[in-house]
């Protein structure tokens, strides 16, 4: 008897050990997020483990793995790790109906058991922008939309204007046939101008599958507009006798036509001065009769545009340096020979010398005031010339010294000068006279 009740003590002794020690093994698993088409690991732990069984099952709780030895055929389950401590397994290809919550089993006394849920992704499409009809005419209202179907959860679409993020747009989500995946939509409005041709519009689809690198689809515009037209002179200050090119800047699309020049509403009036070439007038030497109002026209099949250029040509800037005005200089000689012979000779010369210089002034072509400066010296010159004729011709004659006058009649030098003295009544003096 004796034996029997130490035999029952020591059986519930052990009892009680197992199950003091089953309380402290607990499995530990943790929630898998995959994007579909990859590979899930699942794994389940335990701390303390007496050599208890652990076991995998799915969602329709299926056994797949029971420690090392798979139990469902199904290709795409491997086994990662199979321990006292821990069983692994790897599922390849996810696809979404393998979502769902998965447990790991611990065979103990009671069995424990730990969920682990498989959160599958559903990668959006590449998106797709319709709306866009080539070419758009300038103030047309643009609608465009932006479709991507597959997300789970639903993506996010953006829109973007050369890098600029256009916020007024219209969002549309609708679940797609499966009940599992989303189709994502959005609709973008705005009216265009000429600044947008050429511009790229962005859709951009952001989803967590996508790791950061989100799907685009771009779409370039093209709008047409009439063209805007600006003339471009050569030089901002035109002056008289130089060239002068007028460019005539023209935008538009399509591109438009060779320009049109025109003057004052009319053609050209000199063609072989003023030379069109391309989007170029060219006038080869300015004059006065250049001056009136130039016009270039640009037309595409659009419409047509003009601008104005309103010619005013420059006198030459003229450095004038002071101009000094010489007189004419006149020199009068009178020069008296006395000769005492036995037949006096008297000569008188008187010699005028003229020096008439004018000192021409600097003309410029076609210039009113110097001309006049210039033909107001001419004449004060020519007065100057002909008063100091007249005053020369006035004063010519042949005059005779006192002492030719009594040296006829004189036997030597000094009576011939006392007898001039007393005879100047009598001596014979001969003078010319000009009227």
């Amino acid at each position: 008897m004796i034996w029997k009740r130490s035999a029952v003590l020591r059986f519930y002794s052990v009892c009680g050990l197992l199950l003091q020690g089953s309380q402290g093994q607990f499995p530990l698993t943790q929630n898998v997020t995959v994007v579909e088409g990859g590979t899930a690991i699942l794994t389940c732990r335990v701390d303390q483990n007496d050599n208890t069984s652990l076991q995998w099952s799915n969602p329709a709780q299926q056994t797949l793995y029971f420690d090392d030895k798979k139990a469902l055929r199904d290709n795409r389950i491997e086994l990662v790790r199979a321990s006292w401590h821990e069983l692994s397994i790897s599922v390849s290809d996810v696809s979404l109906s393998d979502e769902g919550q998965y447990t790991c089993s611990l065979f103990t006394m009671p069995v424990k058991t730990s969920k682990a849920y498989l959160t599958v992704l559903g990668v959006p499409e590449k998106p797709q922008i319709s709306g866009f009809s080539s070419p758009v005419m300038e103030g047309d209202l643009m609608q465009l939309t932006c479709k991507t179907s597959g997300s789970k959860p639903a993506a996010d679409i953006r829109w973007f204007k050369n890098d600029k993020e256009i916020k007024d747009v219209k969002y549309l989500k609708e679940e797609d046939a499966n009940r599992k995946t989303f189709t994502v939509s959005s609709t973008l409005d705005f009216r265009v101008d000429r600044s947008d041709d050429g511009v790229t519009v962005i859709c951009r689809v952001d989803h967590e599958s996508l790791n950061a690198t989100p799907q685009v689809a771009m779409q370039v515009l093209e709008i047409h507009y009439t063209p805007s037209v600006k003339i471009i002179p050569s030089t901002p200050f035109p002056q008289e006798g130089q060239p002068l090119i007028l460019t005539c800047e023209s935008k538009g699309k399509p591109l438009p036509e060779p320009v049109l020049w025109t003057k004052d509403g009319g053609e050209l009036p000199d063609p072989d001065r003023m030379v069109v070439s391309g989007r170029e007038l060219n006038i080869l030497f300015l004059n006065k009769t250049d001056n009136g109002t130039y016009r270039c026209e640009a037309t595409n099949t659009i419409g047509q545009s003009s601008a104005e250029y309103v010619l005013i040509v420059h006198d030459v800037p003229n450095t004038l340096l002071p101009t000094t005005i010489i007189p004419s200089l006149t020199t009068a000689t009178v020069t008296t020979t006395v000769a005492i012979t036995t037949s006096p000779t008297t000569s008188a010369t008187a010699s005028s010398i003229r020096d008439p210089n004018a000192l021409a002034g600097q003309t410029g072509p076609d210039h009113a005031l110097i001309g006049g400066i210039v033909a107001v010296v001419v004449f004060v010159t020519l007065c100057s010339i002909f008063l100091l004729g007249r005053y020369l011709a006035r004063h010519k004659g042949t005059y005779l010294t006192n002492e030719a006058k009594g040296a006829e009649d004189a036997p030597d030098a000094d009576t011939a000068i006392i007898n001039a003295e007393g005879s100047q009544v009598n001596a014979e003096e001969k003078k010319e006279y000009f009227i």
